[in-house]
């Protein structure tokens, strides 16, 4: 009975850890003009990957134009934080792994949407590769001196 006990008390315990780390949006939008470059790059691409939760939550439920609003959050926020990266120098690799991985996440939204739909999500693909390869020429561009 003890273990059981001590079982569920770390399980809800995890439970209100979880919940309590997970921001809402528009307080990560109020912190990021405050915010130094390093942690800019952080914030916006953890508004991004939120904002693509509930762009794949609304597309879900049938709210098309949200869904494209959401999207469109996605792409600007990822663009961002590709620019705080390449600004600090720091965050490269992790914010190039998010945006690949938040640029599969919209082709698979993509997959389910009607035709007519899918314009909107293919753009933020498009602009969230472009970022990815301003990334990618960052990391591994030929830098004077270190050879």
């Amino acid at each position: 009975m003890r273990r059981v006990a001590h079982l569920l008390f770390v399980v809800a315990l995890a439970a209100a850890c979880c919940a309590a780390s997970e921001e809402n949006v528009d307080a990560l939008k109020a912190r990021l003009p405050s915010a130094s470059t390093e942690d800019r790059a952080e914030i916006s691409i953890r508004i991004a990957q939120l904002q693509l939760r509930g762009a794949d939550k609304l597309y879900g439920e049938g709210h098309v134009s949200q869904g494209q609003a959401a999207v469109e959050d996605v792409a600007t926020y990822s663009e961002k934080a590709r620019d705080a990266a390449i600004e600090s120098k720091q965050h490269l690799k992790t914010v190039e792994i998010a945006i690949r991985k938040i640029a599969e996440k919209l082709r698979d939204i993509k997959r389910t949407l009607a035709f007519e739909d899918q314009a909107p999500v293919e753009q933020a693909i498009r602009r969230l590769e472009d970022a990815r390869t301003a990334l990618l020429k960052e990391m591994f561009s030929d830098k004077k001196g270190k050879k």
